[in-house]
C-alpha cells in the first residue's frame, strides 16, 4: 500500500515539472502553481483516505500471521498493561519537543551554505544524502532492529512510511499553507531530483512486489543509493552554475 501512496506521490511531483521543462503550459507562470495547487490538494485527500483506512481496517490486515496466534494468547495481557503517562503529559511533551525541534533546524538550515563552502561539498549532497542519514538515524536503527528480530513488516512500514508521510504530506501540506499565505509553492522540484525521485521509487516499488525479501535485494538497493549519492555529490543547482566560472 505504501509503494502504491509512494508511486502517486510521484506522479504528482513529476507532472507539473514536466509541464514546466516541456513549455506546454496554457497559462506560463500560472498553469504550474495552479497544477501544484490541485495536486497538492488530491494527495493530501488521498493521504487522509489511507489513514482512515488503516484507523478503521481490521488489524489482521496489518498482522503478520505467524504473530497473530501469539498476539491472540497476550490479549489478556495487553489489556491490563496501563500507559506510562497520561495524554496530556504526552501532548505537552510532544509540543515542546516540536518547538525545540524546529529552532534547531532553523539554525540547522541557515549553516547548510556556510558548511557547504567551507568543506567544499555541494549543497544538494549535504541536504539530500547527509542530512537524511544524521537526523533519521534513530529511525534507521530502529528499522534495523525489527529485521533483526524478523519482523519485517514493521520494519518497512518504519522505513517507508516516513517517506510516504513526507511525500504525501508533508510536501503538499507545505504548498497548501503557502497558498492560504500567500506565498506560491509549487511541486516543480526540477529535472534532476524529480528524476531521482521517480527511479528510486520504481526501484523500491519492484523490490518489495514479491513480498519477499534477502540479503542481494538489501545489497541492490544499498549499491542503488550508492549510484544515486554519487549523483548528487555531482551535481549543481542551476542557480548556482549561471554565478560560477568556467573551469572551477
Amino acid at each position: 500500500m505504501n509503494s502504491g501512496l509512494l508511486l502517486m506521490a510521484v506522479m504528482g511531483l513529476m507532472l507539473p515539472a514536466v509541464l514546466h521543462f516541456t513549455h506546454t503550459e496554457l497559462h506560463f507562470g500560472k498553469s504550474e502553481l495552479a497544477l501544484s495547487r490541485f495536486s497538492s490538494c488530491v494527495m493530501l485527500v488521498a493521504y487522509v483516505a489511507y489513514l482512515f483506512f488503516q484507523l478503521t481496517s481490521e488489524k489482521s490486515l496489518y498482522v503478520p500471521i505467524a504473530e497473530e496466534g501469539s498476539q491472540n494468547d497476550g490479549d489478556l495481557d495487553d489489556d491490563d498493561e496501563a500507559p506510562e503517562i497520561s495524554m496530556w503529559s504526552s501532548i505537552i511533551w510532544l509540543s515542546i519537543l516540536t518547538a525545540w525541534i524546529a529552532l534547531l533546524s532553523e539554525y540547522l538550515v541557515n549553516a547548510i551554505e556556510g558548511a557547504s563552502a567551507a568543506m567544499s561539498i555541494p549543497v544538494s549532497f549535504i541536504s539530500v544524502i547527509l542530512l537524511p542519514i544524521v537526523g533519521n538515524a534513530a529511525e534507521h536503527a530502529g528499522a534495523v532492529m525489527f529485521a533483526v528480530k524478523d519482523k519485517l513488516d514493521i520494519s518497512l512500514g518504519v522505513a517507508i512510511g516516513s517517506s510516504t508521510q513526507i511525500a504525501m504530506f508533508g510536501i503538499p501540506f507545505c504548498v497548501v499553507v503557502g497558498w492560504i499565505m500567500g506565498r506560491p509553492m509549487n511541486l516543480d522540484f526540477q529535472l534532476f531530483e524529480t528524476a531521482t525521485l521517480f527511479m528510486s521509487v520504481i526501484v523500491v516499488a519492484f523490490m518489495l512486489q514479491e513480498g519477499t525479501s534477502n540479503y542481494f535485494k538489501g545489497l541492490m538497493l544499498l549499491l542503488c543509493y550508492l549510484i544515486v549519492a554519487a549523483s548528487f555529490y555531482v551535481h549543481m543547482d542551476p542557480k548556482s552554475i549561471q554565478d560560477k566560472p568556467i573551469g572551477t
